[in-house]
């Protein structure tokens, strides 16, 4: 199967955290970083997803939010550090790449967004990504 989702990025299960209807789901990324993804209790099962259980973590562009240094006092669990590697811009909209330990990252942001940051190849940044937008696939 094909997917329009960019991200997709390789990992192994390290912890799962079942509730009643939702679960979470940590996942050591290839490079090292650690994600958490919030997912139904169904799809667990279903997915046969369990410790140790190799999954990618999938997260559309446009829910990839993007900061120029760490942040805190945020309910937001993912933040993966990286450097950018390029920035595209239109007429409203810029896509940046993420080059972050284990795999790569785009962000689709606004271009006011991109040019108040000051993004360019090189620069420093968080991705901010939050448990309810990453989707998971077993491999």
């Amino acid at each position: 199967m094909s997917l329009s989702i960019r991200n997709q990025l390789a990992g192994t299960v390290t912890a799962v955290t079942t509730g009643e209807a939702m679960a979470t789901v940590k996942v050591r990324l290839e490079g090292g970083q650690d994600v958490t993804a919030a997912i139904t209790s169904d799809a667990v099962k279903d997915l046969g997803i369990a410790e140790g259980s190799s999954v990618k973590a999938l997260v559309k562009a446009t829910e990839v939010a993007l900061a120029t240094g760490a942040v805190e006092g945020l309910s937001i669990r993912n933040q993966l550090a990286g450097t950018v590697s390029d920035v595209a811009t239109g007429g409203a909209m810029a896509s940046v790449k993420v080059d972050v330990n284990g795999g790569g990252l785009t962000a689709a942001i606004t271009k006011d967004a991109a040019e108040a940051l000051g993004l360019a190849a090189g620069s420093s940044v968080v991705a901010l990504i939050k448990a309810t937008e990453i989707s998971l696939a077993t491999a």
